[in-house]
Parts: C-alpha cells; sequence; structure tokens
C-alpha cells in the first residue's frame, strides 16, 4: 500500500533514504516559528481541517473547486479540506472580534490541501506558518509583521545573503491601472499578468497587456522607477529603524495573484534564485468584511509561510543537519540485579526534564554503549554501587565523575541550557 500522489510520510532522523522527509526537521521548523512568534507577542490559535465550501468560495470565486478536496458530507452539506488559512482566521475574528483587544496578532501553524499539478516546492498538501494582524491600519503594523516573517527565517539560521523581502504595493498598482483609463472590470486581470511577468515570455505578456490597452514597456518603466508610496516608505523606515535593512527591497514585479489583497504585498525569495517564493503576504482590509457580510469591518494583513520550499531551501544551505532530537542520556545497566536501582534511577532523570534511554531487555555493556553512541546521547551513566552513588560520563568532553545522583542530574541540566 502506497501514499497518496502529492502527500508525504514523515520519518524520525536517521532517514532511510536522502528523499524522505524528516519529522525532526519539521518539529525543529515548529518550534522554530512557534518560539520568534512568542517574542513578538502573537497567539496561537487554529480552525477545523474541513470548512464549508462556501467559506472559499465567496473568497475566490468557483474557479477555486477545481483545485480544491471538496465533496458532500453525510449531512448533505458542501465541505472542504482548508486550502489555505485566512478565510478561518477571518470567520473567526469576525465572530468574537469584541472579545479581543486590537491589534489581534495571531498564529497559526495549519496543514493545508490543494488538489494541484505536483512540481518542485509544491505538493498537494504543506504545513505553513501563518501570522497575521487584524485590525490596525497603519503602516507600522506591516512593519512589525515584516520584521516577524525576518526573523522567522533568521532564527533558522538564513542571512541577509540568503534571503530578500521584495516589497510592492497593490494600491500602486491599482493607481496606474485607474491612470491608464483601462476597463475598470478587468483590473484582476491586469493584475494576474503583472504576477506572472517573471515566468511567461515578455511577448507573451505584451499580447496580453495590449489587449487590456496596455503595453509591457509602460508596465517595466513602473517596475524600473520603484518609486514608493507613502504607506510603503513607513514601512521602510521603520525597518530600517530595527536594523532590517539589508534583507528587503521594493520591488514592484510583487503584485500576489490573489484577488482579496489591498495594499502591501510582499514575498520572500532566496537571493540564488533556486527556488520558488519561500513565503508570500499582504493586506486584506476588506475580506472580514466580505465573509462576515457585512457584520464586522476590521483591516487585517498576514503572511503564509509553507514548509516545503522552506525544507528545501534549508537543506540545501545545510542548516538541518542536525534537528533530530535524541536522549541526552543513556542508563547503563551493567547487572540485571542493578535493574530496579537503574530503574529508579531513570524515573529521577526524566522527572527532572531529561530525555533518558536504556535497554528494555538484558544487553551486554559493549553492546549499550554502542547503542548509546547509535543515539549520539551526550552522557552516559551508570550505578556505582549504591543507589545514589553514579558514575556520569561526558561523551563530548570525554571525561568520566563519580558523584551523587542528584549531583549528576545538576551537571546534565548545565549542559543543556
Amino acid at each position: 500500500m502506497e501514499r497518496l500522489p502529492g502527500f508525504r510520510d514523515f520519518y524520525p532522523e536517521p532517514l532511510p533514504t536522502r528523499d524522505l522527509w524528516s519529522s525532526d526537521a519539521r518539529r525543529h521548523l515548529f518550534e522554530t516559528w512557534r518560539r520568534v512568534a512568542g517574542r513578538y507577542g502573537f497567539r496561537e490559535y487554529d480552525g477545523p481541517p474541513l470548512e464549508p465550501l462556501e467559506l472559499f468560495t465567496t473568497k475566490s470565486g468557483s474557479e477555486i473547486v477545481g483545485q480544491l478536496y471538496n465533496f458532500k458530507d453525510k449531512g448533505d452539506r458542501e465541505v472542504a479540506l482548508r486550502p489555505e488559512m485566512t478565510p478561518t482566521l477571518a470567520r473567526m475574528a469576525a465572530a468574537h472580534e469584541r472579545n479581543y483587544r486590537k491589534p489581534i496578532k495571531w498564529f497559526a501553524i495549519p496543514q493545508l490541501f490543494r488538489y494541484e499539478r505536483q512540481q518542485k516546492g509544491r505538493l498537494r498538501e504543506h504545513f505553513q506558518f501563518n501570522a497575521d494582524i487584524i485590525g490596525e491600519s497603519s503602516p507600522e503594523a506591516d512593519a512589525e509583521l515584516i520584521a516577524l516573517l525576518i526573523d522567522s527565517l533568521r532564527a533558522l539560521g538564513l542571512t541577509a545573503e540568503d534571503f530578500r523581502i521584495r516589497l510592492s504595493s497593490r494600491e500602486a498598482w491599482q493607481h496606474f491601472y485607474a491612470s491608464a483609463h483601462a476597463d475598470p472590470t478587468r483590473e484582476y486581470e491586469f493584475f494576474q499578468v503583472v504576477d506572472k511577468l517573471e515566468r511567461e515570455t515578455p511577448e507573451h505578456t505584451d499580447a496580453k497587456l495590449r489587449a487590456l490597452g496596455l503595453s509591457l514597456e509602460r508596465v517595466q518603466e513602473v517596475i524600473a522607477a520603484s518609486r514608493p508610496t507613502d504607506h510603503l516608505q513607513r514601512i521602510l523606515d521603520n525597518l530600517a529603524a530595527r536594523g532590517l535593512t539589508d534583507f528587503v527591497a521594493l520591488d514592484y514585479r510583487v503584485i500576489r495573484g490573489l484577488a482579496y489583497y489591498t495594499g502591501t504585498v510582499f514575498e520572500a525569495f532566496d537571493r540564488k534564485g533556486e527556488f520558488r517564493a519561500i513565503a508570500g503576504g499582504g493586506r486584506y482590509d476588506n475580506l472580514i468584511k466580505l465573509l462576515s457580510g457585512g457584520k464586522s469591518d476590521m483591516p487585517a494583513l498576514g503572511f503564509g509561510m509553507g514548509d516545503v520550499v522552506l525544507t528545501e531551501l534549508l537543506n540545501k544551505r545545510g542548516l538541518l543537519s542536525e534537528t533530530a532530537v535524541g536522549p541526552m542520556v543513556y542508563c547503563l545497566i551493567e547487572e540485571e540485579s542493578w535493574r530496579p536501582a537503574s530503574l529508579g534511577l531513570v524515573q529521577k532523570l526524566r522527572d527532572a526534564g531529561l530525555a533518558c534511554e536504556f535497554a528494555l531487555t538484558p544487553m551486554k555493556s559493549d553492546k549499550q554503549f554502542k547503542r548509546a553512541q547509535e543515539l549520539g546521547v551526550r552522557f552516559t551513566i551508570r550505578l556505582e554501587g549504591a543507589p545514589d552513588r553514579v558514575k556520569l560520563r561526558d561523551l563530548k568532553e570525554r571525561r568520566d565523575e563519580t558523584l551523587e545522583a542528584g549531583q549528576a542530574i545538576e551537571v546534565i541540566q548545565r549542559a543543556t541550557r
């Protein structure tokens, strides 16, 4: 029996083959995302993986149905596995926004599903770090969110040499389109053309633009000028004050293909151009009003960072080589008559918050030590004639000590700080 195409199995390290996905690397991403989001004051939320189909068609139109895992449930309801988290967030925030002080700063790490053609960096499921700020329209909120994105990538070991946040404005493009006196009903069609500039030939792009009464030359002039709006300039100044200038640049080639964006938009790219966008987001100031039927109207912005491209990038940069977490201590049981007392020692170590492993069944001492080395433990510990006396070996420092059990626990705890 094989897994479905586009889905993944996650195995603990060491991986049997290099093409498998690591559960240890996934845990490392999740822990890093949670840690950095916490530093920024973001609170974690979650929602159901199955939602009413209408939640997604209201936002994106009926054409999105072809990209979804959707069906009728046993209650004859049209439902879909969530392809993104923003509609769920908007629904939740609209329902209880009076119970939370503004701005609302929330994050989630959902698993998302899309029935799409598989390609490099894109599968039919992925995990995603979503972070959003609701109820604040100032550029300072935009800068706060972009800073969170930058620091999330920095915390994984990436530097300004590895990635760049490309910052743009949907509003600036709206003004350009309006000034060209083009058909207002085809504005979103224009946005999609700009969004695909780097993926289609200039000839094909120019033909599409001329059908809208524009030209590739005029669009390229806007991109080349890259004049920041007042809103974008305040974002740039805010990030400069944080010392993050090297991580961000204006780039009007970014417009984001989704229809609901209203202002600032941005994407994170690896600077060598080997991968798809690492993350993307922007302002969606009208979405909560749309999905709540006008009952709630709050400005909002957010970003999503998927685990597929990010994991590929981190692997390429050699930043996931030590994500496996094994036991910190291995308790050696050299005499079976000492097993009961050794089990008491194992429990003391675990009660102290330490990861400890031992042989479940009788095993020769040399095999136990070999197993400890295979697990990559820092310490081995064994009883030294009495339950409260132990011999602690630091495999990293190559040092042995005979200590009381409590003293040994303190030594190990200091090593983990």
